[in-house]
């Protein structure tokens, strides 16, 4: 099913890759790992990501050009065990490898490359706080393209 907006075809694009790519680049280690859900799930078995997307600024460049540009925000929370951290680094590793195999979203855009990657530990440790980490995106798309 085709989608109205370019936004909306990007935000499922990275869905999709966190339920494909991802979770196969996860399973594929030598250690259990929550995978990536979206939905309504809870509890310790699955991750769900919280993906947000806002218009980015453009270079001089991309204006002549006609690229638009995004910046998506994914933020996973990871709940506090013996491994939150090592789960943190996880998850960006897989994510980065995956879209490293697929800069374009599968044709969505014309590139796709994290930007920056923030690790956040819980204030109080052993607390049952939450680890967190956020990667940020810079999306550009063709405005033909829309």
């Amino acid at each position: 099913m085709k989608k109205d907006f370019v936004e909306q075809e990007i935000i499922s694009a990275v869905k999709e890759l966190f339920l494909k790519r991802v979770n196969e680049i996860l399973n594929g280690w030598n250690m259990v790992i929550p995978l990536f859900e979206f939905g309504d799930y809870g509890g310790l078995s699955s991750v769900t990501p919280v993906i947000f997307l806002s218009s980015c600024e453009q270079t001089e460049k991309e204006r002549i050009i006609k690229l638009d540009t995004y910046l998506m925000t994914i933020s996973i929370s990871v709940a506090e065990n013996p491994e939150s951290e090592l789960f943190c680094y996880g998850y960006a590793n897989a994510f980065e490898k995956a879209l490293g195999e697929d800069i374009t979203l599968g044709g969505i855009a014309d590139r796709a490359v994290v930007i920056s990657k923030k690790y956040v530990p819980p204030k109080i440790l052993n607390c049952g706080m939450n680890w967190e980490i956020v990667l940020s995106l810079r999306i550009t798309v063709e405005q033909m393209k829309k």
